[in-house]
């Protein structure tokens, strides 16, 4: 390309952009800006639906997501100022996407009792459903769309007219994302599954709904990417992106405008976006950057800020766009899998105390009256040797099992603790698992492997080594 003839359509895309935030003013006047809440149940020690509910208040949220049409918890939001987005489970999207009575029938269970009593306004089908991570395959892919529009069919069959069908996708429904006007959607679903999706959207002025996690983008980058980029904290750090000639911020900015650009080329630049989750988590394993409260908090608050500001700011690309966002999480989850963060992304801890003071509503743009944060300490890696041992108080019935499972994945991870081996005294199952889980996740980690064993499993810098006996490590 020329570089007259880039200045010259650099020129028209900025016009086009200027009429396009002008129009987005208008459409989404409507929209509060008030910041949402995830409301997740993945733990065994959550105050209940009720207690939740007045914590959500609390917070001066003015909407909340749920992940489930959990029914003490719709009961629990009847009659309140809340706004509910209701998810359809991912196991039923092929089912439902053949079947309109099997619609029909989810609809009269799951919404029409509570509705219009709960505010009920967004049912989204399916989570993340287009992500390499996620376990549905593509059968169920090419399902996703046609679900939604039978779900849309049963809501307007009871006469629910108030209440937008959507589905939440990942970033990685992307396959270009750098700079952000290289926007492209992966081609494996581009124009399969995406543009039909964009079509239901608009046709149904309902919304393209994004998780989006500046987090992982930062710590997987963390030696090129500033964290105070990340965290709407810098100053005097931008990004120029060379062929629009945006200048960005924030990662976020960034990581949105690449999906309004990924929209723009399937040619439906009236899209509306909406965050469904984002956050920063609290805690996380030894081995994991950056995740502390002091981080969660600034990030947390900042986004509030940005989001509830008037006249709204939008993105580089969508100037003066709204846009509406749910937090994740209400709660740190105790009984959610993976990594150490999987468990710490929330507002609240299990006993109801905020893990640290925010207000969603954006009233309070000045937390200097607030407790001080906890000074950050993991904001650099860890250097060192890190081991997976047993968790104290973990279920010795369970604990055989993940032995068993640990051993089981061959290499020789047990081998050590075989009779007459250099590791089989002290002859005790704790002793035997917490070498079985540091072998596994020393061989194992590089392709995934965790030390979490469903809760079993901690990491530790202090060696667990006894005589002739040395454990295995993870060298960072």
């Amino acid at each position: 390309m020329s570089r007259n003839r880039a200045k010259a359509e650099m020129g028209s895309a900025q016009i086009f952009l200027l009429c396009l935030s002008f129009f987005f003013s208008l459409s989404c006047a409507e929209i509060s800006t008030r910041v949402g809440i995830n409301y997740g149940l993945l733990g065994n020690n959550l105050p209940s639906p009720s207690k939740s509910v007045k914590l959500i208040q609390l917070l001066k949220a003015n909407r909340v997501k749920l992940y489930e049409p959990n029914p003490e918890i719709l009961k629990a939001l009847s009659g309140k100022k809340l706004q509910a987005s209701v998810m359809v489970p991912n196991q039923l999207i092929t089912s439902i996407s053949s079947n309109q009575t099997l619609s029909d029938q989810w609809v009269e269970t799951n919404i029409v009792p509570y509705y219009p009593k709960t505010l009920i306004r967004y049912l989204l089908v399916g989570n993340e459903i287009l992500s390499f991570y996620s376990d549905q395959d593509k059968v169920t892919w090419h399902n996703l769309v046609p679900a939604m529009r039978r779900i849309r069919a049963s809501l307007k069959s009871h006469h629910i007219r108030k209440v937008k069908v959507g589905t939440p996708l990942a970033m990685d429904v992307l396959e270009s994302s750098f700079p952000p006007s290289n926007g492209t959607f992966r081609s494996d679903v581009a124009e399969s599954v995406v543009r039909p999706l964009l079509q239901f959207i608009n046709r149904t002025k309902s919304f393209f709904f994004l998780d989006v996690y500046p987090y992982f983008v930062w710590s997987q980058n963390y030696q090129t990417v500033n964290l105070d980029y990340a965290l709407f904290k810098s100053t005097n750090v931008t990004y120029t992106d060379p062929k629009s000639g945006l200048v960005y911020r924030n990662m976020l900015d960034q990581m949105l405008d690449a999906v309004f650009f990924a929209v723009d080329r399937l040619g439906f630049p009236e899209t509306r976006l909406w965050i469904c989750e984002t956050g920063w988590p609290n805690a996380g394993d030894i081995d994991q950057i950056g995740a502390n409260i002091y981080n969660a908090a600034t990030y947390n608050r900042n986004l509030v800020k940005r989001l509830t500001t008037k006249p709204a700011i939008g993105t580089p690309a969508r100037p003066g766009l709204a846009l509406p966002a749910f937090i994740f999480a209400l709660y740190n989850e105790n009984l959610k899998g993976g990594p150490g963060t999987e468990r710490h992304w929330g507002l609240f801890y299990p006993n109801r105390s905020n893990v640290y003071p925010i207000d969603l509503s954006g009233g309070v743009s000045d937390y200097s009256g607030y407790p001080p944060l906890p000074k950050p300490e993991n904001n650099e890696p860890y250097r060192g040797k890190i081991w997976c041992v047993v968790a104290k108080g973990a279920n010795l019935t369970d604990l055989g099992s993940a032995l068993g499972y640990a051993c089981g994945q061959g290499n020789g991870t047990c081998d050590p603790i075989q009779p007459g081996k250099e590791c089989n005294k002290p002859d005790s199952l704790v002793w035997h698992a917490s070498y079985a889980f540091s072998s596994y996740w020393a061989q194992f980690r590089s392709s995934g492997g965790t030390c979490y064993f469903n809760g079993l499993a901690v990491q530790t810098t202090r060696d667990p080594s006894y005589g002739h006996c040395k454990f295995p490590s993870v060298t960072l």
